[in-house]
């Protein structure tokens, strides 16, 4: 049977003329040609526009790392530096204090009336030096904190999202003074 089959195709071969007589196989090898010309003339672009693309998504990446990183640092700056500044407000208030006790101490050698004057003068000076103090840090702490959402925001975030966060922190703005006092 395989002999009869066999004997079939060569014959039908014989009449069409072979596998190179038709159409179809010279538009096939036509199409292999033209896509194998075109794979080696634009391999090496496709495969250095990849590679560039790449390199830079990699630079980008190293970019935002570092940018990443310096505002880990300023942000650790400024916190050491409102720490710093709560230290210096807090040595203020005690030297008032310090300051008061040592009026008071001076007084209690004078007149009653001297020592009720002395002892005024010294808690006044003290609100005074709170007050000024307190001042002084939550100034420091705003422009602190400013400055760095300034920059945050000048890198990382578009128009819009900048709007969003302001009105934000404007809601937010009494809560943390109240938490302030």
């Amino acid at each position: 049977m395989f002999e009869a089959f066999a004997a079939e195709n060569a014959e039908h071969a014989a009449v069409a003329g072979g596998f190179f007589s038709h159409a179809e196989t010279w538009v096939l090898a036509a199409f292999l040609i033209v896509v194998g010309f075109v794979w080696w003339k634009t391999q090496g672009k496709v495969t250095g526009a990849l590679d560039g693309r790449a390199d830079r998504i990699r630079s980008k990446l190293d970019e935002a790392r570092t940018l990443r990183e310096e505002a880990q640092a300023l942000l650790a700056e400024y916190e050491q530096k409102h720490k710093d500044a709560l230290k210096t407000a807090d040595e203020i208030v005690e030297h008032a204090r310090v300051e008061a006790e040592r009026l008071r101490t001076q007084a209690a050698a004078d007149l009653e009336a001297t020592i009720a004057r002395r002892e005024t003068q010294a808690e006044e000076r003290i609100a005074q030096a709170e007050a000024q103090a307190v001042r002084e840090v939550r100034a420091q702490m705003v422009d602190v904190a400013v400055a760095a959402a300034e920059r945050l925001i000048a890198e990382r975030m578009d128009e819009r999202r900048q709007a969003d966060l302001v009105d934000a922190a404007i809601r937010d703005l009494p809560t943390q003074l109240q938490r302030l006092h």
